[in-house]
């Protein structure tokens, strides 16, 4: 019975091995199928990017196995006070020698024969602090949770930002395109005046300067495009020769009903993940003061030895029992006020994390009303530049056509077109700021 015991727990350790490498082979299989499954070409709407993200983002995957982490340290943990079960087999071989033993003046000589000895241990030791913990386990694991819940809005939030630059990048880059078509026109009809004699030179140069202007402008805006692709592609974690296929464009990703909406929402503290963060961090301070204190109970401990020794040969002496049961209480006596200071250290990093908690819940709700500053301000500059930008096409469209009849100058038009250029610049930077302004609320009330 001893020996099938034994047999099972190097079994069982054995099977445990091999189960733990299979799930880290898994594992790592599955994340090379992730990565050659990503079809050549991805349609991704704006929520579909940010789904995908969250599924297939790296960091955020290992947000997710932290959390894992947290619960096999739990369990560690646990399974430290539950019954531990170790086998041994242990063979001794004396080359032939013979004790001698003196009795009664004459010396008897013992043969040493070769021994095995089979063992198995059994044993549990049970104290205050391993319980406790357990419980900073539990806290440990909701705080992961937390910082993953946390990881994945930010992610959200980095993903709009990008789909929405690669959005407004390429409206820009059609607006100039548009502009960079008129201009070749009045260069043309230009040149053709000059040929007749209509026109000097210098006019049709000056329109060749302000048409090389706009190519270098479409180009930048071409490289800008590009890069935001790319940014994208880095949150959706693909592969760089992906083709992404935006299936949205900018009057359905900036609704003002959504920022109406969130400007109308009530600040729930409780809500926010910065708040219920460090609430779990005065709740992990609580339990490392009780974990500290727990250092002057008793420690209960209970064994149970079984040894079976077998000698291959003649003689031998069984000097050791076959069964030993061992009750051990261990109380802690004297350790020169370490762990009082242990106690002392806990105490104060507790104050630190109740004060922490207390400021930053002071300033969450002027934080929120910043947050709706930024946002309103930002709502009502985009639809200023939104205004300035077709008041900047309309008098530059009217210049253009001035200026094939002769009603405008050079001078003009050039204005006509920086101001254009300018405010289409401005224009982009207002959709940037207004989708940033939303995400950063959206992340702050968790929604």
């Amino acid at each position: 019975m001893k020996k099938l015991i034994l047999m099972m727990t190097v079994l069982l350790a054995m099977s445990t091995a091999v189960m733990a490498e299979d799930h880290v082979m898994a594992a790592t299989r599955s994340s090379k199928q992730t990565q050659d499954s990503v079809p050549p070409v991805l349609r991704l709407s704006l929520k579909e990017a940010q789904e995908y993200a969250v599924k297939q983002n790296r960091t955020l995957r290992n947000a997710s196995l932290a959390v894992q982490e947290a619960y096999a340290q739990r369990w560690q943990t646990i399974a430290s006070m539950l019954p531990q079960v170790d086998g041994s087999y242990t063979y001794s071989n004396y080359l032939g020698y013979s004790a001698t033993l003196s009795m009664g003046g004459r010396d008897v000589q013992i043969n040493m024969p070769n021994v095995g000895a089979l063992g198995v241990t059994a044993s549990i030791g049970i104290n205050a602090q391993g319980i406790v913990g357990a419980l900073l386990n539990n806290v440990a694991i909701k705080m992961k949770k937390i910082a993953l819940e946390k990881s994945e809005d930010e992610l959200r939030s980095s993903v709009m930002s990008a789909y929405v630059s690669v959005l407004a990048l390429r409206s820009i880059t059609g607006l100039l395109d548009s502009s960079l078509v008129n201009i070749q026109e009045l260069e043309q009809m230009t040149q053709n005046a000059v040929n007749v004699g209509a026109a000097e030179q210098t006019s049709a140069d000056q329109i060749r300067v302000r048409v090389n202007t706009l190519k270098n402008n479409i180009n930048a805006q071409k490289r800008n495009v590009e890069l935001a692709n790319n940014s994208l592609k880095v949150l959706l974690d693909v592969p760089v020769e992906t083709e992404l296929i935006l299936t949205e464009n900018m009057d359905d990703v900036l609704s003002p009903e959504r920022v109406l909406d969130l400007l109308s929402q009530n600040f729930a503290l409780e809500n926010n993940l910065n708040y219920q963060l460090l609430r779990q961090q005065v709740e992990l301070a609580k339990r490392n003061v009780h974990m500290a204190g727990w250092a002057y109970g008793p420690t209960l401990a209970f064994a149970y030895n079984y040894q079976n020794q077998t000698y291959y040969g003649d003689g031998g002496m069984r000097m050791t029992p076959p069964n030993v049961i061992q009750v051990t209480v261990k109380m802690p006596l004297w350790s020169s006020g370490k762990r009082a200071a242990g106690i002392v250290e806990k105490k104060i990093a507790l104050e630190e994390a109740k004060n922490t908690f207390s400021e930053t819940s002071d300033n969450l709700e002027i934080q929120y009303r910043q947050l709706c500053f930024n946002l309103t301000n930002a709502y009502e500059t985009y639809l200023n530049e939104k205004d300035n930008i077709e008041v900047a096409q309309r008098v530059f469209n009217s210049s253009t056509e001035k200026f094939k009849w002769g009603a405008a100058s050079n001078l003009e038009l050039t204005n006509a077109s920086n101001d254009l250029i300018n405010a289409q610049s401005t224009y982009v930077s207002a959709m940037l700021e207004l989708i940033n302004a939303q995400s950063e609320l959206e992340e702050f009330l968790n929604k």
